[in-house]
């Protein structure tokens, strides 16, 4: 599964790595807890290997979850999910401030030899930080505020992070402040980029460029199992269409909420 992937992203690049029936479906959520907590809400037998902090082994509910990362739900993976391996926390490099696609390639590899169960396999791309282009200063916070106890400081002391809590708390939810959000996460190159071809269409290009190293180790991967492989995704991004970048909760726009599903021959 490919976190935040937008379906016209997917169904023009997937070709290239996968040979499949590809479908457009519709994701009950439009981020990852939304979708998480609509989805898996019976028990399932099933390994779940997560490279996104929101799902995880720990049984905190998202709604008691810290420093940005609480939601609005009564929800926990591990009341609902057999076993769930926190990649996330296992696998992440933090210089990236992310778990890479080969991580979770390789990570999956040694998971199907120790269970039967069916496998679902998370890959935190082509989610943001883009890997070739910054940091993820945002995802480190969420990743603090699901791991951490609650008498432990803010992960993110630095001028940046004090920078974007500055900017949500005075622009709350406006398109700026959203643009703003995404700027603070690349290099300071990536200003010739926005210079040159426009805010929208360089976040785009970094962000394919995210999705093409997930396909590449999602490929990697699937040619190694047996049985029914499918390749879909949480949910999708957004890059300004309805006032709205990134993703966020309950806002059920095409680009969010719009999916791929290949079930690879």
């Amino acid at each position: 599964m490919l976190d935040a992937c937008r379906y016209d992203s997917f169904e023009r690049l997937y070709d290239g790595y996968f040979s499949g029936d590809l479908q457009k479906r519709r994701s009950p959520g439009s981020a990852t807890p939304e979708w998480a907590a609509k989805t898996f809400t019976a028990d399932h037998d099933i390994t779940y290997l997560s490279a996104n902090p929101f799902v995880n082994s720990l049984g905190v509910p998202l709604d008691e979850l810290r420093w940005g990362a609480s939601c609005e739900y009564e929800w926990a993976a591990a009341d609902h999910i057999d076993t769930v391996v926190d990649l996330w926390r296992d696998a992440w490099d933090d210089d990236l401030g992310a778990v890479t696609p080969g991580s979770v390639t390789e990570h999956a590899r040694r998971w199907r030899e120790e269970t039967d169960d069916p496998l679902v396999v998370h890959y935190l791309q082509p989610h943001a930080p883009y890997l070739r282009r910054g940091t993820g200063r945002k995802l480190r916070r969420i990743r603090g505020g699901v791991a951490a106890p609650p008498e432990d400081d803010p992960p993110d002391g630095s001028a940046v992070g004090a920078v974007r809590e500055w900017v949500e708390r005075r622009l709350g939810r406006s398109q700026v402040a959203m643009m703003l959000g995404m700027l603070v996460e690349l290099d300071p190159a990536s200003v010739f980029d926005i210079g040159g071809r426009g805010f929208a269409e360089t976040i785009r290009s970094y962000y394919e460029e995210n999705l093409r190293l997930a396909l590449a180790a999602a490929s990697d991967l699937a040619s190694d199992l047996d049985g029914r492989v499918v390749v879909t995704a949480d949910h999708g991004e957004a890059f300004g269409e309805h006032g709205v970048w990134e993703h966020h909760v309950e806002t059920h726009i095409p680009p969010l909420v719009d999916v791929p599903w290949l079930v690879l021959d």
